[in-house]
């Protein structure tokens, strides 16, 4: 028998002062049974930084050919692919050709040796954007993650904070190829 998805619940309130973005969203998070909750976390992040309307969690892990995150138009043309963690390079290419913009959320402690591994091959690549979490980072985001999340994100000046009622963490991202 098949392992199944645990499912997480999210209440996040985003106040994204750059982009004039507050928003409430209720959060249905299906994890795979081999994503961890610092994956989990780093999707969540993902969201709250891109949030729009149209913004929905992908089926990632159980199906290669859907994003982690996506956003589509009314046409169901693919707006905004996001991809999290060391995706290969072949992938990311595929997901440049269908998607209007690529993001990539790096977040592990050997994200510099998977780009100088795959930089110059994605390079030509204009709609994609890599970005890198530091590893302390997500493993404090890890730390969060329970069923039931009352999170908020606050976005300000290009600095970003996400928590819940008891604890915040400061995330600095990291542009590799903007």
């Amino acid at each position: 028998m098949a392992l199944k998805a645990t499912i997480f619940k999210a209440d996040l309130q985003i106040s994204d002062m750059d982009r004039h973005y507050y928003q409430n969203h209720s959060l249905t998070i299906a994890r795979h049974p081999s994503e961890t909750d610092e994956r989990m976390m780093i999707r969540v992040l993902a969201f709250a930084l891109n949030a729009s309307d149209a913004l929905t969690f992908g089926k990632g892990l159980s199906d290669v050919e859907d994003p982690d995150v996506v956003a589509k138009d009314l046409t169901g043309a693919i707006d905004l692919w996001i991809e999290v963690g060391q995706p290969d390079d072949k992938r990311i290419l595929k997901a440049c050709g269908r998607a209007a913009h690529v993001i990539v959320y790096s977040y592990s402690s050997v994200s510099s040796i998977w780009w100088n591994q795959i930089g110059n091959r994605v390079e030509r690549a204009k709609n994609l954007t890599v970005i890198n979490i530091a590893a302390e980072t997500s493993q404090a985001l890890e730390k969060l993650a329970q069923r039931n999340m009352q999170l908020q994100c606050t976005i300000q000046d290009g600095q970003i904070w996400l928590g819940n009622n008891e604890e915040m963490v400061q995330i600095d991202p990291q542009v590799i190829k903007p």
